[in-house]
């Protein structure tokens, strides 16, 4: 399904990039040979540098778009035979269309173009007509530009991996020698046997999963992912088909995508930076959201598994599987009941959220030096050559985080060429009125669509509304919670699977893509409930 997703993001990226350019060319959205009336005064007779001014009736009228007040920037201006050669200064507060132009020709800070003086002055200066160079094929640029800034960010990505990926194999190497391993499997055997029952309950895969996870809870992102490739590791030795998902890959990724963290601590720091009254609050919506995107993807990896083999159509499937698919439903339910009734509020009421919010965070600091000097004493303690193991398990670390870069150049320049060439506005505009009916807001799309796709890319649309709205109104709350409540399901997929080279994913990309959609719908009901 991986294939077909990523053939989908090229195509559909690349489709729309070349839709909108020729809307925009048959348009002529940008003015392509056609002159602005402006007003341009110099600084003095000598002087090369000017102020430019386009009212507000003529910009708007021109471009088709809708400007609060009269355009004014400084230009440079270069004499020519029967005009000046313009150098029109582009910055943040400019206009969006001329941003967009400025970028098209790859000069972001100006636009290039003539400026045809009249011969009466006035207040404001000389009048003047101005007509900019050409402006083509924006949305095809950008997806190029996109490509190559995608590629390079996805082999930094690895390349910042490889000391973290050493540092972290280096010390499972050491706590596998010394027996650890075996004993944090065994500890917590009676919840991984359930989830993960083909996998053997001493096998090093369950202790590395059982890290990864916790990690993952922790917030403590750079731990969880060297934990993640070296449960894959150990999971496909245990493979009797190699390239393709097994089910406890599966299951073991439908945990990770749906993201549970009980601090998302880079949301609230999103908010912190904006102001906020009150940034820890989305805690308890995060965390909501995040179970049930966490039991929807462990419910779905469950049955598909036990559907795709069982090698029995889906009716006899069913009538074999019946039961235990009412039982799924009907304890959904339940968990549903008793949270809308307020019962689990009642129960936990007594707890302070401050005093939990400050013990997490105490955990989440010293959780990384307290394993790192417990696995290694713990070595010590019992012979192990510590150093010698450290380095043999970074340079397999080192060799991993190299062998990930051609799965995230595939998909992370799929994304960028996806977003670039305006598929992203296509699917917005297609799912609006379906949202409206959940009651989520259309300014709240982007973000829930954005965040399966990319970290920094959600991070952004996630910043951009809390600017807008303020981060303690209901879509700062709203979307602040989708980035707690969901993971970049492609990104973790393209990686982990990336690491042990499986091309077959089976039922993994759906079942990851169904639990981002729980934790959406749950991050908006929960918000609608307590601040709609």
């Amino acid at each position: 399904m991986l294939n077909y997703i990523w053939f989908a993001l090229i195509i559909l990226g690349i489709g729309s990039a070349v839709t909108y350019d020729v809307l925009d060319s048959t348009n002529n959205k940008y003015g392509n040979g056609e002159r602005l009336e402006a007003r341009v005064e110099f600084q003095d007779d000598n002087s090369k540098e000017a102020k430019v001014t386009v009212s507000q009736k003529e910009f708007s009228e021109f471009y088709g778009v809708k400007v609060s007040e009269n355009v004014i920037t400084n230009a440079r201006l270069s004499k020519s035979d029967d005009h000046y050669t313009l150098f029109l200064k582009v910055d943040d507060s400019s206009p969006a269309i001329w941003r967009e132009m400025a970028a098209a020709v790859g000069k972001e800070d100006d636009l290039l173009g003539k400026v045809f003086l009249k011969n009466n002055y006035g207040a404001g200066g000389q009048s003047a007509t101005m007509e900019f160079e050409p402006i083509l094929f924006v949305k095809l640029k950008n997806v190029t530009n996109s490509l190559l800034n995608y590629a390079g960010v996805a082999v930094n990505i690895a390349i910042g991996l490889i000391g973290i990926m050493a540092l972290w194999l280096g010390i499972i190497k050491v706590a596998e020698k010394a027996g650890l391993i075996n004993l944090i499997a065994k500890s917590v055997r009676p919840i991984t046997k359930f989830l993960f029952p083909d996998v053997p309950h001493d096998h090093p895969a369950v202790s590395s999963m059982v890290m990864n996870i916790s990690a993952n809870m922790l917030g403590l992102g750079n731990a969880a992912t060297p934990f993640g490739i070296k449960a894959m590791e150990e999971l496909d030795k245990l493979n009797p088909e190699k390239g393709t998902a097994t089910n406890a890959m599966c299951t073991f990724l439908a945990i990770n995508t749906a993201g549970l963290t009980l601090i998302p601590t880079t949301a609230i720091a999103v908010r912190a930076a904006a102001g906020s009254s009150d940034p820890t609050i989305i805690i308890g919506t995060s965390i909501f959201g995040a179970t049930c995107a966490t039991i929807t993807g462990i419910t779905a990896a469950k049955l598909f598994e036990t559907f795709s083999g069982s090698g029995l159509t889906f009716s006899e499937w069913l009538s074999d599987n019946y039961r235990k698919l009412i039982g799924v439903l009907g304890g959904l339910a339940v968990l549903l009941f008793l949270i809308l009734s307020g019962v689990f509020t009642t129960i936990f009421s007594f707890v302070d959220p401050v005093v939990l919010k400050t013990i997490i965070q105490v955990v989440s600091l010293v959780a990384i030096p307290l394993i790192i000097f417990s696995f290694l004493v713990y070595g010590l303690l019992k012979k192990v050559n510590i150093y010698e193991e450290f380095v043999e398990g970074a340079k397999e670390g080192f060799n991993i985080a190299l062998r990930i870069i051609p799965y995230l150049v595939a998909m992370l320049v799929a994304i960028g060429i996806f977003r670039a060439g305006g598929a992203m506005e296509i699917l917005i505009g297609a799912l609006t009125p379906l949202t409206n009916l959940i009651g989520m807001p259309a300014e709240a799309l982007p973000m829930a669509l954005m965040r399966p796709l990319s970290g920094s890319g959600s991070i952004g649309v996630m910043t951009e509304i809390i600017s807008v709205h303020g981060p303690d109104s209901f879509l700062g709350v709203l979307t602040s919670t989708f980035l707690g409540s969901t993971e970049t399901t492609l990104y973790v997929l393209a990686v982990y699977f990336g690491a042990v080279n499986i091309k077959r994913t089976r039922h993994a990309v759906f079942v990851g893509l169904l639990a981002d959609v729980a934790g959406i719908l749950a991050a908006l009901f929960i918000v609608n409930l307590l601040f709609g």
